[in-house]
């Protein structure tokens, strides 16, 4: 949204230089409706403070809530939902009174500039996971086309990108709503055959998504991160039946058995739940269990949110808020403890990274097991440029984070 208003406003960094506020919002769970109301109402009080300034709220929250905001926040002038976000330009045009722009989303310049790109192949999901907004806020599921995402892609790399992500609710569904069918697999190939010196990372495939030939595409491109973000939820079979999940402990380390075999150097993340409807201590060990025979290298572990709308909210044996904060502990604790363990793995190794900027001094940077903003970094000395690839030896590991010195 921010690269589409380039041409048309200017972006400022203090609000009380601007004219009209854009609050981007997040409505996926309770405390994140919670934040975006309260700055919203900050923005109404920065829109009160002086005549001719307008306040647009975007993003989930209109999308989940629409009508009941526009009756209980008259204070904003414009609601953009998530299926209109590319028209945010003409809205603010509207709004103060200058003409539309002709520019394209694939026209617009990167507001955020840096090595590394989001591009979503897909939006919405069809699901239903019972504890799951996404199909109330995004709508259900759309591919974009494979010529579309690779012209995108190419754009891209002509701005200087280094690392594409691919994301999306369910990236592994792509293409099986487009003519012919096509797979995911097929637009990886695709993305891995474009010119230059990069690399694609996926995020969010599910477990049912993950066909040998992904991991044979995987396998043939170096291009292609080592690296699946496979959100599993749970590992009792109970639970994953009232989540509306298919699978058990089981399946799932018979998936990860295999994805280890195809690719030895795998790092593996995923999501875990704690807290659903019915959830015994039989469960919560189940599950503890699980991960210890599946060591992951990453885990993101939540309290289960009952969330108005969804089947969830209203299951009988609901578990009580503190057991449930307690139990995501316990688990988080556990994935800790092996997580470590797994990043500790690295010293000695020699890799490639990507070098994303500075931090305390130190030359920040991540390896293809380090996807941006949620796993560790590779810090080593030295000064190299942003979005360049550097060769370095892994000395040390603290925490998630981990210590290099680049190679001459």
């Amino acid at each position: 949204m921010a690269g589409l208003l380039a041409s048309s406003c200017r972006v400022v960094p203090d609000a009380d230089d601007a004219d009209v506020l854009v609050i981007n919002t997040c409505a996926f769970i309770t405390p994140a409706v919670e934040e975006a109301i309260d700055a919203i109402l900050d923005g109404a009080a920065w829109r009160a403070a002086r005549s001719g300034r307008r306040l647009v709220v975007a993003g989930c929250l209109p999308s989940r809530y629409g009508d009941d905001l526009v009756r209980e926040l008259p204070e904003v002038d414009a609601f953009v939902p998530v299926a209109d976000e590319e028209r945010i330009a003409h809205v603010i045009a509207a709004l103060v009174g200058q003409p539309p722009p002709a520019q394209t989303l694939l026209d617009a310049p990167r507001a955020a500039p840096g090595a590394t790109a989001y591009l979503k192949i897909s939006d919405g999901c069809d699901r239903r996971c019972s504890y799951c907004t996404i199909p109330a806020i995004r709508g259900p599921y759309r591919s974009r086309t494979a010529d579309d995402i690779v012209a995108e892609a190419t754009t891209l790399l002509e701005r200087e990108v280094r690392e594409i992500v691919l994301v999306g609710q369910d990236i592994t569904r792509w293409g099986s709503d487009l003519p012919d069918s096509p797979r995911l697999a097929g637009l990886v190939r695709r993305l891995a055959a474009l010119d230059g010196d990069y690399r694609i990372r996926m995020m969010y495939v599910q477990p049912d998504g993950i066909h040998d030939e992904l991991l044979q595409t995987m396998v043939e491109h170096e291009r292609v991160c080592r690296y699946l973000e496979v959100p599993v939820q749970h590992a009792s079979r109970s639970v994953l039946r009232a989540m509306g999940r298919g699978g058990d402990g089981e399946a799932l380390l018979s998936l990860v058995d295999r994805i280890r075999s195809a690719l030895p150097d795998v790092v593996l993340r995923t999501t875990v739940m704690l807290g659903f409807p019915g959830e015994t201590r039989a469960d919560v060990a189940e599950l503890a269990a699980f991960l210890e025979a599946a060591r992951f290298d990453y885990v993101g572990v939540f309290a289960f949110s009952p969330e108005d709308g969804t089947r969830a909210a209203s299951l009988p044996d609901q578990v009580p808020a503190r057991t449930r904060r307690a139990r995501a502990q316990r688990i988080r604790d556990l994935a800790d403890r092996i997580g470590t363990a797994k990043a500790a793995e690295w010293v000695g190794r020699t890799v490639r990274v990507l070098v994303e900027g500075e931090e305390d001094g130190l030359v920040a940077s991540r390896t293809c097991g380090q996807a941006p903003e949620i796993d560790g970094l590779t810090l080593f000395s030295g000064s190299s440029r942003p979005g360049t690839f550097v060769t370095v030896r892994i000395v040390d590991a603290h925490g998630y984070d981990l210590f290099a010195e680049a190679m001459t």
